[in-house]
């Protein structure tokens, strides 16, 4: 059996986990947004959101999908040229809380805590050289994995190296979001540190391809 597919093997089983996980007694009727449609587990570039939202992810099996952050999200990946299939997009939360109405609430600090074992073991499986956080949600939640002591306030925007990858924070892209917190033309500006980032690790890569190249030769 070659790697790739011990790869798959061992996502399924995440999957399949994650689909019986009942550790959030509000969450139980809900399901973990995690499939093969999260993308490629061999993406380079892994974005993490809140959580699915109740009209996308949620509905559709599709991080960031058929809602307004999704629409908003896949215009700002567009800008820099990346598509869904170069990327592995996840959530803090792999599934969609709710207010007693029905509409979208934030996660709790325990309900984000008791997925951070999930998120550990998606980043670990795929591997990726660029960690992308949408929201103060994503980057308070990669700290349970490995401390940083970064902010939205303050590195938004910025490339960072955390845990032997490129991390770039950004601002969630829900409309609420762009209407009081980070208007969309910054929004678009930061996703340029994101376009810069892989465009270092590609680099990297091949100067460290072309130095294996060299050896063998």
């Amino acid at each position: 059996m070659n790697s790739a597919a011990q790869k798959q093997i061992a996502f399924a089983e995440l999957v399949t986990q994650a689909a019986a996980c009942q550790l959030c007694p509000a969450l139980v009727e809900r399901r973990a947004v995690l499939s093969d449609k999260n993308g490629s587990v061999d993406a380079r570039v892994m974005f993490i959101g809140e959580a699915p939202g109740r009209q996308g992810g949620d509905r559709t099996g599709v991080p960031f999908s058929a809602d307004n952050s999704g629409r908003n999200f896949e215009r700002f990946l567009a800008s820099i040229k990346l598509t869904r299939n170069q990327i592995f997009i996840t959530n803090a939360v792999l599934c969609n809380p709710r207010k007693a109405s029905g509409a979208n609430r934030t996660p709790t600090v325990r309900e984000a805590a008791n997925c951070s074992n999930f998120l550990r073991e998606q980043i670990a499986l795929v591997n990726p050289r660029v960690v992308v956080t949408l929201g103060r949600i994503a980057l308070d939640a990669l700290r349970r994995i490995r401390y940083h002591e970064f902010t939205l306030q303050t590195s938004a925007g910025q490339i960072h190296e955390w845990g032997g990858r490129l991390l770039v924070p950004l601002y969630h892209p829900s409309p609420q979001v762009l209407a009081s917190h980070r208007r969309e033309a910054a929004q678009l500006e930061d996703y340029r540190a994101v376009a810069k980032a892989v465009r270092r690790i590609n680099r990297r890569h091949g100067r460290a391809m072309s130095s294996l190249h060299k050896h063998r030769s």
